[in-house]
């Protein structure tokens, strides 16, 4: 049995699917492209990590509506050296977060002041509970965003998200 219809409908699903907001990877939108060798080993790590459909940018289709419409908040992953500097950015502001959330020091201004002694110039920190700072750290083309609270400090490198320029994850639907 060839294509027939269900490969004619397969084609059409991922063509529609790749339009509805596409943004291109790379080129000139922040150079974002999926590695196609594989990663990277980055200093501190003993073997590349194993690469995915997900971490190699490799279209997998979404499995019920709400994902596939709400796709444009999934965070673009990083590759290679991106990855590997985004890395060094997390435990860069871990070690600088550790002290404030040792002493229970959770004012914005003081998570604020100790993240930009990192350099960064696009910091910005919220409130996230009683005994929890949040944070969002816009270092184009990298991206950190975490919180610190009583048991630890959580950060996360990406690469920013599809159809939303910086580093704040868009909200609405499409």
């Amino acid at each position: 049995m060839g294509w027939g219809r269900t490969g004619v409908v397969v084609v059409g699903v991922v063509l529609a699917l790749g339009g509805c907001g596409a943004r291109q990877v790379g080129g000139a939108g922040g150079g974002r492209t999926p590695s196609a060798v594989g990663e990277v080993v980055c200093p501190g790590e003993t073997a590349a990590p194993v690469a995915t459909a997900a971490s190699t940018g490799a279209a997998v289709p979404p499995t019920d509506h709400y994902a596939e419409n709400h796709g444009f908040m999934v965070p673009f992953p990083l590759h290679g050296q991106q990855r590997c500097d985004g890395l060094a950015d997390v435990a860069k502001v871990k070690a600088v977060l550790e002290p404030i959330r040792a002493r229970g020091d959770f004012d914005p201004a003081s998570a604020q002041s100790a993240l930009s002694t990192l350099g960064f110039t696009s910091v910005r920190t919220y409130q996230n509970g009683p005994t929890g700072v949040g944070f969002v750290i816009d270092a184009a083309p990298l991206c950190v965003d975490g919180d610190m609270n009583r048991a630890e400090t959580h950060a996360y490198a990406f690469g920013g998200y599809p159809d939303h320029p910086g580093c704040e994850q868009p909200s609405g639907g499409h």
